[in-house]
């Protein structure tokens, strides 16, 4: 297929096209160098003042004309619709919605190979409405860190979720913030002002991928062109122990979404950074969670602080809430030696590796989602079903494998009625049949995004043989 050749043109200041339109709304709101934007934007900005500015010397004089060149007032154009707030970016021409990337509806599989229109992206600014206080923080000489923890930035992240908030760069939601992507971060974050992808770095540091938790950043700015591509999510945790889809918590078309998302993007993958917030607090699990092994003395008997309260959560998230009548809690006791035994077993480790007591080998792999989860309880376990197998753990339920767990979890799931997809067998071998039958069993339990993904975990697995 010949591929068309594109050249670029000079909008005529009165053509009315919907071409000539966007040409002169990217050219009018392109930020200043110094705030990131394209020099050659910027020029052409001028440019276009200057244009404007001749056209105001014949009607009111020169006297005015000079003073919009010296300082020029927003370009109106009659074939867009009114600028948007400062700060807000390009507003989309008559007709056209404002995207960050055209993609599926929440639960829907999007296709990479077609990820829709390019990002346009807005500037920094001030929140708007009930929320305004003051300039935004890029515009005063140091960035204010607000203390904030992972727990409460997931929560507010699930506000936009739950208000379906939907996506614009020119409007402003209740709380004060732009509701485009870096509005939506900077929400998140609960940073005093709206902020934009090219200034959102300045208050995270970076990290590796494989050290990403629940409230971090992955960020593609695009500094020769921020409107080409330039987009944020927040990482909400990873689907799997592959580690090659997470949870993306995002502000996109038609309205914020959260959605298994294959690492880093859809779109520019590679060009993705993760950043972790400067103003996290330490603390829980969840709230301001610690990767780094705190130490031994931090557990066991007579230990009250807040890594205790980590342990319990990331040890409830594999397997061993039923260990915990109450809680997990600061104060050590016995139901967080139970499930840390349980869990280091889960890995095949016996005698003083399996005490009860988190090393920095049951640290590292509780924070970094890795390793066996906690089987279910059997017969006689604590919380368990009687008769209910022990969970074998998620690394035989993927592509390439073949074992006898598969075969009974395909037999388990034709004697409760998902079997539809099964032309035959099922038999130990894993299969694509395996994996959209256990995901029609996870959504009847209600489950939906990473929860339904077909792949079984330790809570599928007791439901299914309850």
């Amino acid at each position: 297929m010949t591929v068309p050749a594109f050249e670029e043109y000079v909008p005529a200041i009165d053509c009315t096209c919907a071409g000539c339109a966007v040409q002169r709304r990217t050219a009018a709101s392109a930020l200043p160098t110094r705030q990131g934007g394209h020099p050659a934007a910027h020029g052409a900005r001028r440019a276009l003042v200057l244009v404007t500015a001749a056209g105001v010397v014949l009607s009111a004089g020169l006297a005015e004309a000079a003073t919009a060149a010296a300082d020029p007032a927003p370009v109106t154009d009659p074939a867009l619709p009114a600028d948007p707030e400062p700060g807000a970016g390009p507003a989309p021409a008559a007709g056209a919605v404002p995207v960050e990337a055209v993609l599926a509806e929440p639960g829907d599989a999007a296709d990479p190979a077609d990820p829709g229109p390019e990002s346009p992206q807005g500037g920094p600014g001030p929140l708007q409405g009930a929320g305004a206080s003051g300039p935004p923080a890029s515009q005063t000489d140091t960035p204010t860190l607000r203390k904030t923890s992972r727990a409460d930035i997931i929560n507010r992240a699930k506000k936009w979720i739950t208000a379906q908030v939907p996506y614009s760069m020119s409007k402003y939601w209740s709380d004060g913030y732009r509701q485009d992507c870096s509005g939506y971060v900077s929400m998140a974050w609960n940073l005093p002002g709206n902020e934009w992808t090219g200034s959102l770095a300045s208050y995270g540091t970076r990290i590796a991928r494989e050290d990403l938790q629940p409230g971090d950043i992955l960020l593609f700015h695009n500094p020769a062109d921020p409107s080409k591509g330039s987009h944020v999510t927040i990482f909400g945790g990873w689907t799997d122990y592959t580690h090659t889809h997470y949870t993306a918590y995002e502000q996109t078309t038609p309205h914020t979404r959260k959605q298994t998302t294959p690492m880093a993007y859809w779109t520019n993958s590679g060009s993705y950074v993760a950043y972790r917030y400067k103003g996290l607090s330490t603390g829980t699990g969840g709230s301001g969670s610690t990767t780094t092994f705190p130490g031994a003395g931090k557990f066991g008997p007579g230990a009250d602080n807040a890594y205790v309260t980590q342990l319990g959560r990331l040890l409830v998230a594999r397997g061993g809430k039923r260990f915990y009548e109450v809680g997990p809690g600061p104060a050590w006791g016995s139901a967080d030696r139970q499930a840390t035994e349980a869990f280091q077993k889960a890995q095949g480790w016996k005698g003083k590796e399996a005490d009860g007591i988190p090393g920095p080998d049951t640290w590292r792999l509780l924070t970094s989602g890795t390793g066996h989860d906690i089987p279910a309880a059997g017969g006689s376990g604590q919380g368990g079903s009687k008769g209910v197998p022990a969970f074998p753990g998620r690394g035989y339920f993927r592509s390439g494998q073949s074992n006898s767990h598969v075969d009974r979890l395909g037999k388990q799931l034709v004697k409760k009625g998902y079997g539809k997809y099964y032309l035959s067998g099922p038999g130990p071998r894993w299969t694509e049949a395996d994996r959209r039958n256990a995901e029609a069993f996870q959504k009847a339990q209600g489950w939906r995004g990473a929860e339904a993904d077909g792949y079984p975990g330790p809570e599928t697995w007791r439901r299914l043989f309850a």
